[in-house]
C-alpha cells in the first residue's frame, strides 16, 4: 500500500459492510463511519448527501458513479475503479488513492485538501474549481487533464506530468518547471509571472 504523507496509517475499521443485508437500499443521506467495504459494486449509483469517515475501500467500483454533496473524509481507495465517476461539490479531505483507476474523472467544486494521489493516473480527469491545498500528486500524470481555478497552495507535484494539460486559473505557486513534464500545457498571463520567477526571472 502506498504510504500517506509522513508515515501516518489509515485509520482503523471497526466492522465490515454486508452488501447482502443492504440489499438495494439507497446510500444518499447515510453516514458511515470506520466500515470496510470489499468488493462493493456502486457503479451507475448516484449518491446524495451520503457521509463517509475513516471507511476503507478495497477492490469496490465506483464506475460511472455520481456524488452530489457527499463527504468522504479521512478514508482509504485500495484498487477501487472510478471510471467516469462524478463528483460534485464533495468534501474528500486527508483521503489516500492506492492503485485505483481513475480515468475521465470529474470533480467539480467540493474540497480535496490533503489528499494523497501519488503516481496515480490522471490523465484526461477534469478539477474544477476544487479546493486542493496540500494534495500529493508527487509523480502524478495529468497528461490532457482539465485543472482550471483550483487551488493548490503547498501541493506537491515532484515528478508530475502536465503535459497539454489546462492549468488556467489555478494556483502554480508550488511547480518547479525544472522537476515537472509542463509540454504544452495552457497557462493564463499572471500565470506565466509565477512560472518565471520559479525559473529565475526577475518580472518588472
Amino acid at each position: 500500500m502506498a504510504d500517506r504523507l509522513h508515515g501516518v496509517p489509515p485509520p482503523p475499521t471497526t466492522s465490515i459492510f454486508d452488501a447482502t443485508a443492504w440489499g438495494d437500499a439507497p446510500f444518499s443521506g447515510t453516514r458511515h463511519d470506520a466500515v470496510l467495504f470489499v468488493g462493493t459494486d456502486l457503479s451507475d449509483q448516484e449518491v446524495r448527501g451520503a457521509s463517509f469517515a475513516d471507511c476503507t475501500f478495497r477492490d469496490v467500483r465506483f464506475n460511472a458513479s455520481s456524488h452530489i454533496d457527499s463527504a468522504f473524509t479521512n478514508c482509504t481507495f485500495v484498487r477501487c475503479s472510478f471510471f467516469d465517476a462524478t463528483f460534485t461539490r464533495c468534501k474528500l479531505v486527508g483521503s489516500m488513492f492506492d492503485g485505483c483507476t481513475l480515468t475521465l474523472v470529474a470533480v467539480d467544486g467540493g474540497d480535496w485538501s490533503f489528499v494523497g494521489l501519488p503516481g496515480a493516473d490522471l490523465r484526461e480527469a477534469s478539477f474544477t474549481g476544487v479546493r486542493m491545498r496540500e494534495v500529493d500528486l508527487t509523480g502524478a500524470r495529468l497528461d490532457g487533464a482539465t485543472v482550471r481555478d483550483v487551488e493548490l497552495a503547498g501541493a506537491l507535484l515532484h515528478r508530475a506530468s502536465f503535459q497539454a494539460a489546462d492549468l488556467r486559473g489555478s494556483d502554480l505557486s508550488t511547480l518547479d518547471p525544472l522537476n515537472a513534464d509542463i509540454a504544452g500545457a495552457r497557462i493564463d498571463i499572471a500565470q506565466t509571472t509565477v512560472i518565471a520567477e520559479a525559473l529565475g526571472f526577475r518580472v518588472e
